[in-house]
């Protein structure tokens, strides 16, 4: 039977010295310090960034920027289905900014704009103040009995 040992030990060659370069040509990566000869890379602070090219003019240098971006002018949206709303909201409650943010839908300061979606059914009669509603989550609340009211001035209409 094998003796039982407590004494708990690394297994041999786990553990082992870090290298240390550049510390004399006995150490055996003196000199160069396992850096090659010469060169960029070989030097201090010789590392380049992503794109670099040898020194040739990058691509993203060379190809033209044309365009515009819409994305400073974009809108986000915080979608809430009407499911969520129904089990939220007591019945003759008012949505708007400030009772979701006591809900815990959005945060006080949030800049970002609100929207209702369909989703899910709908029970209670809700009073919704917010920036967007679909179609079917319109028809949703006003079928419980709700109403629905658009904050954002401008509203998009179908073109007769």
């Amino acid at each position: 039977m094998a003796e039982y040992n407590p004494i708990l030990s690394a297994p041999q060659g786990a553990n082992k010295k870090p290298k240390r370069v550049g510390r004399g040509s006995s150490s055996g990566l003196g000199t160069t310090a396992g850096r090659g000869n010469k060169g960029q890379q070989s030097r201090s602070g010789g590392k380049t960034y992503v794109g670099f090219e040898g020194g040739q003019m990058p691509l993203y240098r060379r190809i033209a920027h044309k365009g515009f971006s819409n994305y400073p002018f974009k809108k986000e949206y915080v979608c809430i289905n009407v499911d969520q709303l129904d089990s939220k909201f007591d019945d003759g409650a008012t949505v708007d900014r400030t009772t979701l943010a006591e809900k815990g839908f959005i945060t006080k300061k949030s800049a970002l704009m609100i929207k209702v979606l369909g989703n899910g059914e709908i029970t209670k009669k809700l009073n919704i103040v917010v920036d967007k509603v679909s179609e079917s989550a319109k028809a949703k609340i006003e079928k419980a009995g709700g109403t629905v009211k658009l904050t954002e001035a401008k509203t998009v209409e179908s073109a007769e």
